[in-house]
């Protein structure tokens, strides 16, 4: 049931006229909600950072025989920016319990979880068991690809080096407005925050105080994209699920680009150490980009 509805989300998609495509949207919406109270809640979530290779880490994921993907989308962005909706809209998007095999999880993925200043402290609240995934890509090569998404979907006009030098002005005031306004949505703190959501210390620092070091597993995704199998064991014994391994790992949802200018990464790099150190003491942890 699952796997079909997410092979006529797809092809409509990429084949229904908007008009249609809402129509159904809102259909799949619908069925989801009135049917909540007979579907699962997730008991994992990976919750960021993004461009740190979560879209490999789901697809993993989702194709392990015990785990169960949400029934449409991968990104239900539920506890940052629509939990507005209610509870009843968020377990919507799992798949029914009388449908799961016996020992099955659920999960999701929302790559603004971990940055955003109210989802933590949300998930801890409406999912207090739930375990945390969270990938750490070399926090430079992070901001750099990210500007080139947000560049890539237009949410951002100026070059990765102008963007740099405006994002203090842009995001000025914005965390204390988004914590003052719960329903306020930021579009700078979301799109436009390169330095920001590459100091992991300051994310595991609230996630550690909210939810708990032993609920928070830490993903380095160089050593995890060097041995996918190896690091994907371990992934698996951390969450109880029984040991299975894909035939084969594949990179998804990267954007090649040019090289960093040198002299530009020197100063990122920098810039970076000291929040990196401070979380390698916080994680007992050593980052493999610092080894």
């Amino acid at each position: 049931m699952a796997s079909g509805l997410r092979t006529l989300t797809r092809w409509a998609g990429a084949n229904a006229p908007d008009p249609v495509l809402d129509a159904a949207r809102q259909g799949v919406e619908w069925w989801g909600t009135v049917s909540a109270p007979l579907r699962m809640l997730p008991s994992v979530i990976i919750i960021g950072a993004q461009r740190s290779g979560t879209t490999t880490l789901y697809r993993m994921l989702s194709s392990h025989p015990a785990v169960l993907r949400p029934t449409a989308s991968k990104g239900i962005g539920y506890f940052d920016v629509n939990y507005d909706r209610g509870m009843r809209w968020y377990q919507g998007h799992f798949p029914l319990a009388r449908q799961r095999p016996a020992g099955a999880v659920t999960f999701e993925s929302s790559g603004y979880y971990s940055y955003h200043p109210l989802a933590v402290r949300r998930l801890a609240a409406d999912l207090p068991e739930v375990k945390l995934l969270m990938m750490l890509r070399e926090p430079v090569d992070r901001a750099y690809s990210a500007h080139r998404h947000e560049f890539n979907r237009g949410f951002e006009t100026e070059s990765f080096e102008r963007a740099l030098d405006l994002e203090p002005a842009r995001l000025a005031g914005e965390v204390e407005r988004m914590l003052e306004e719960p329903g306020y949505q930021s579009y700078s703190h979301r799109h436009h925050s390169y330095l920001g959501r590459s100091r992991y210390i300051d994310q595991v620092l609230q996630i550690h105080r909210l939810v708990g070091p032993e609920r928070l597993y830490l993903v380095d995704a160089n050593r995890f994209f060097a041995a996918p199998h190896e690091e994907f064991a371990a992934i698996q014994r951390w969450l109880g699920l029984p040991s299975w391994q894909p035939e084969k790992v594949g990179v998804w949802n990267a954007q090649p680009r040019e090289p960093l200018d040198p002299a530009l990464r020197r100063d990122l790099e920098d810039y970076f150490d000291p929040f990196d150190r401070a979380l390698e003491r916080e994680a007992g942890i050593r980052l493999s980009w610092r080894s």
